[in-house]
């Protein structure tokens, strides 16, 4: 009986556990999501995982569990105290809105003439009215769709949860795991590579804190000089909600338009009407100021990726990946920079790294099994 394994039996093998794991993989697509949001929490809570480490001298899995209790606390705290004023502003919205409506109704209600044509437009503010009614009402037989969607949207809620918590907790074992898994005379290549991409990841969330703040120290600027209430807490929430691509620039303008629609200015002589819609068109103008030209240049010095493909690269995953991809495209592409440098190097024979030398690790890791320990070698006896 042979003890090892022919290069065919080995192809094959290696051929058939690829196979077998890309059905998997198909199989369980749609866990996907939810695992990536749950690693990208784990990534954007790093930073305070390492500062209660370094500073306080705490046990990584100890400020791992602290701060991801006081963050799950602030996110189950601060929806469930905003939940009822949101509410409330809602329906004072959507009455503003009906009020609105009347009173163009009123106006429409005399046909307008141009010359010898008339135009009747009375019909348009009832069907408009119906149609918002409509959406603001939901329909009884849409309720098991809503209930299935509920269901499905709770289920992976939980896989982020729980995955975010193991992922925070219990990376360093995952890490030594996957190292382990590299032939023993790779392992080293394996860590120094792990800690580049590491590098790249910790440099894209700088730049985006640094994006951040620049945004929101903009808009609180630029609220606070056209008068609107709450300046400062609006430009503060347009800052956070700059982290997320699309969306979040529309729900920061949306706060920011409702509280110019109910309050008005402070100072400028307008209706609260046209206040609205000048906040609305600044918003527009800063945040595409933004995207165009701040974040590539913030993002691509980062990660040091050139601006011009940051940008395409980010409208690109927005078009095929959704806000995910959007925001996580362009550390993938500098990792993958980093990793095919790598394999350029080695197949060309040259040094995989600028100063190859005796990598530190990250942190201990855990003994090797005795049987990847390499074996001594025997002492020459004089």
């Amino acid at each position: 009986m042979k003890k090892e394994w022919s290069p065919q039996m080995r192809y094959f093998a290696l051929g058939l556990m690829i196979i077998v794991l890309a059905m998997a993989a198909w199989y369980v697509r749609e866990i996907f999501t939810p695992l990536m949001l749950a690693g990208l929490i784990a990534y954007l809570l790093y930073p305070a995982v390492e500062f209660l480490k370094t500073r306080l001298r705490m046990k990584r899995k100890v400020a791992a569990n602290l701060v991801y209790f006081l963050s799950l606390a602030l996110m189950i705290a601060i929806p469930s105290t905003l939940l009822p004023v949101l509410s409330k502003e809602f329906q004072a919205v959507v009455k503003d809105l009906m009020h609105m409506l009347d009173q163009i109704e009123l106006y429409l209600a005399l046909p307008i003439v141009f010359g010898d044509i008339s135009l009747h437009l009375e019909t348009l503010v009832p069907a408009l009215k119906t149609s918002l009614a409509e959406v603001l009402t939901p329909l009884p037989e849409d309720a098991w769709r809503l209930i299935e969607i509920t269901s499905k949207g709770g289920l992976q809620f939980l896989v982020i949860v729980i995955g975010a918590y193991y992922f925070m907790t219990d990376w360093e074992r995952a890490r030594e795991w996957l190292i382990r898994l590299t032939p023993p005379d790779h392992r080293q290549d394996a860590r120094r590579l792990y800690l580049e991409i590491k590098q790249v990841w910790m440099a894209y969330l700088r730049g985006q804190l640094t994006l951040m703040i620049i945004v929101g120290i903009a808009f609180s600027v630029i609220w606070s000089i056209i008068g609107l209430p709450g300046a400062l807490v609006l430009g503060i929430l347009g800052g956070l909600f700059s982290l997320v691509p699309d969306v979040g620039p529309f729900v920061a303008s949306a706060l920011a338009f409702i509280v110019a629609l109910l309050e008005g200015s402070t100072w400028l002589p307008v209706s609260n009407f046209w206040f609205a819609l000048i906040v609305v068109g600044l918003y527009v103008v800063l945040i595409n100021l933004k995207s165009i030209w701040l974040r590539p240049r913030i993002l691509g010095r980062s990660v040091h990726m050139h601006e011009g493909l940051v940008f395409v690269a980010i409208i690109a995953a927005v078009i095929f990946s959704g806000i995910l991809g959007a925001f996580i495209i362009v550390p993938v592409l500098a990792s993958a920079g980093v990793i095919g440098r790598y394999l350029r190097s080695r197949i060309l024979g040259l040094p995989p790294f600028p100063a190859d030398g005796e990598i530190v690790p990250e942190s201990q890791p855990e003994p090797l099994p005795e049987a990847e320990l390499p074996a001594s070698k025997p002492s020459r006896k004089k």
